[in-house]
């Protein structure tokens, strides 16, 4: 038998000597069967339904040809395998605007993705947050293509550095979560092209090996099997030479799917397998589709079996050590979004006698959701426990909204009082609908959909936000804390925007965590006393009206996506939202002069001080933003183009730099079907926020 299995060192035309040979001794079926996960049916079955109990089988393999298998595992709060390292959700990472950051992060799940015997990743979720009740927003970075494309990128940079073959996610147009299957977006070439994908070309420009496609339709046609969008633009336009799979279950409907550019269905060939072999069979599906896709799956995965590694061994040991925890302790730090403070934080350890905490939510342990990101950690430290180990002898009492009376003289007998508020995996995230089991549902699909709801029967779970308040008796709690006359402080648990208006005159402090990961708890304590000054900026806006953000139906199964969402949309209706994107409070005091600009031929040079006028050493997210002139076609008034984080002391000033790549400039012609550039006046703004009065403001004709 010859053994094609890979080794390290092999050069690049050592692997392609090697795929030749394979494609060449392979038969139809083995080179099919490659096309496919398998096994995923039977194993959740068996494992009742516990996602990631084992590695999942996604596709490669020929055992009689030494030939390896994908092993897949999901994220992107860590490795959903085990009792891997709970990380706070993507958005929270999102709002620390630190690529650094997600940068370790993604080599941490990379180490704890091999040492649970995996190599393939799902964990670079990118979609565009076009509406703040989309279920799933907690995955992803936030509403603003380029902030989207830099932070996915560094989360893909870091799992490749381990050898672990990322993909990202889910390719495209997916932001609403209950209809996902049956959604039909209709949207133009330009919006397609300027807001819904650049993001997702900057992270396979990054060097990304995969591609997961999306659920719902595309201008009628599944992605999955979207010709225009798996190969016209993917592999045509942006010359992507990796491979593409489906998403988990019901990615693909039709076997011209791998003609259209669909090289892995999984997680079971329910329609490639023997369908896809009778279809070459016929004639409908030509056999250079079956060697092509074939090429691409051994080209990634013997590229990276190949590599050398960064270690020399990956023992399950490091899964959630110490240092993969503090890091998880330092992105919930980075993260936390401080929305209001009217003088209230940070609070004074020795002045605090008696602090009280108030809502289930405190004493909860709410990482996000329990769909396929979950990770079950091998600890969640709490907001209530979190205060509890930073505080020690103080006294800590507790109320929740089930009893306001008692609440309300709970926190009337303490120096200050925390509520804390939001969400959990039963209001937002992955949709788990009461009735797994649909009518027509094969036998095999209707055991794994009774596998995963065996532990709610009948009962949904998840999905998009009905309405994007916090529920009435959170509300009614912070209103009881406020009428006690303590000072409130709100502690929003949430995947994205909030409405505050009904009770944000009640709270003398806001500040958003999201979901905070395992350390999250302790990261609050810090917060809130000043061990550490809040410094995450918001990666979404929201608004004072529900009205102000584009159309949303949760129920919908037909929608147009056009140019306006978040930022954009608010500042070409003439909206002031509650909190602008990019907004944050900090404990220091911020200060920005000398704005000066350069051009290249490819690029605009950005250079401005920041000074830290305030007690105590803090972080500002530096934000560059971009208006075009706007007279050929309709374009926003400004776009995020670049944003740099800098550590500053107290008194300290530091000159940073920003560059702009011209290419971002660019308008996609729908007519000649092309980019172009608009000659004219550039705005360009440099500040702490997207808002116009944060902004040092200057020209540049281009």
């Amino acid at each position: 038998m010859t053994d094609y299995a890979p080794r390290k060192g092999m050069t690049g035309a050592e692997i392609a000597e090697t795929v030749d040979a394979i494609l060449a001794e392979a038969t139809l079926e083995e080179k099919v069967g490659m096309m496919s996960g398998r096994g995923f049916l039977k194993q959740i079955a068996e494992d009742e339904g516990v996602w990631g109990a084992r590695p999942y089988r996604a596709g490669g393999g020929i055992e009689r040809l030494g030939v390896p298998c994908l092993w897949f595992t999901d994220g992107p709060r860590g490795v959903a395998r085990g009792q891997s390292t709970a990380f706070p959700c993507s958005m929270a990472r999102g709002a620390s605007f630190d690529v650094d950051l997600e940068r370790r992060i993604g080599e941490a799940m990379g180490i704890e993705i091999r040492a649970q015997d995996c190599n393939l990743s799902g964990a670079v979720c990118i979609n565009l947050l076009r509406h703040p009740a989309w279920g799933r927003a907690q995955e992803t970075y936030g509403e603003d293509p380029h902030h989207l494309g830099e932070m996915g990128a560094a989360l893909t940079t870091g799992i490749q550095t381990h050898n672990v073959i990322a993909t990202v996610k889910h390719f495209a147009l997916n932001s609403i979560e209950n209809t996902r299957f049956q959604i039909d977006v209709t949207i133009g070439e330009r919006p397609l092209r300027e807001v819904y994908l650049p993001h997702f070309r900057r992270v396979l420009d990054a060097g990304c090996a995969s591609v997961m496609s999306a659920y719902n339709k595309l201008n009628g046609e599944y992605c999955g099997q979207h010709r225009i969008l798996l190969t016209d633009i993917l592999r045509g336009d942006w010359r992507f030479e990796g491979f593409v799979h489906s998403d988990w279950l019901l990615g693909v409907y039709k076997p011209y799917g791998a003609s259209a550019g669909l090289d892995i269905e999984n997680p079971e060939p329910l329609i490639y397998g023997e369908k896809l072999v009778a279809a070459v069979a016929a004639g409908h599906v030509e056999p250079e589709v079956i060697d092509r896709a074939c090429r691409r799956i051994l080209t990634t995965l013997y590229r990276f079996a190949a590599a050398e590694d960064p270690l020399e061994d990956y023992p399950e040991t490091l899964v959630a050590s110490d240092g993969h925890r503090m890091l998880a302790r330092e992105a919930a730090e980075k993260s936390a979004v401080l929305l209001k403070n009217d003088d209230l934080l940070p609070l004074a350890k020795d002045k605090i006698g008696k602090l009280a905490v108030l809502g289930r939510l405190a004493s909860t342990e709410n990482t996000g959701d329990h769909g396929s990101s979950r990770v079950r950690a091998p600890y969640v430290v709490t907001p209530l426990q979190g205060l509890r180990d930073y505080l020690g002898e103080v006294t800590i009492v507790t109320g929740v909204e089930s009893d306001l009376d008692a609440a309300r003289k709970t926190a009337g007998d303490a120096d200050a009082v925390v509520v804390v508020v939001g969400y959990t995996a039963d209001d937002e995230g992955e949709f788990i609908p009461g009735d797994l089991v649909p009518p027509g549902m094969s036998d095999q699909l209707a055991q794994a959909a009774e596998a995963v709801g065996r532990d709610r029967p009948n009962q949904p779970r998840g999905g998009d936000r009905a309405n994007l308040d916090l529920p009435d008796d959170q509300i009614a709690l912070i209103e009881a804390a406020a009428e006690s006359g303590k000072p409130v402080i709100v502690v929003i648990v949430a995947g994205s925007a909030v409405m505050v208006e009904r009770w944000q005159g009640g709270a003398a402090a806001i500040l958003q965590t999201f979901y905070a990961g395992m350390e999250g708890g302790h990261a609050l304590a810090r917060l809130l006393f000043g061990d550490v000054s809040p410094s995450g900026k918001l990666p979404f806006t929201v608004a004072r009206d529900v009205a102000d953000y584009p159309f949303f139906d949760r129920t919908a199964t037909t929608i147009t996506y056009d140019l306006w969402h978040g930022y954009t949309k608010f500042e070409r209706d003439g909206i002031a939202p509650r909190y602008p994107f990019g907004h944050g409070l900090s404990y220091a005091d911020f200060g920005y002069r000398g704005l000066r600009l350069r051009e290249t031929d490819d690029a605009i040079m950005a250079q401005v001080s920041v000074a830290n006028s305030g007690a105590c050493t803090a972080e500002e997210i530096v934000q560059l933003y971009v208006g075009t002139p706007g007279a050929v076609v309709d374009r926003p008034a400004k776009q995020l183009m670049a944003f740099d984080r800098v550590a500053l002391e107290p008194g300290e000033t530091r000159t940073i730099a920003l560059a702009v790549d011209k290419a971002q400039l660019r308008y996609w012609d729908e007519d000649r079907q092309c980019w172009r550039h608009e000659s004219g006046r550039y705005r360009i703004g440099v500040g702490g926020s997207s808002d116009d009065d944060a902004l040092l403001t200057t020209e540049l004709e281009l």
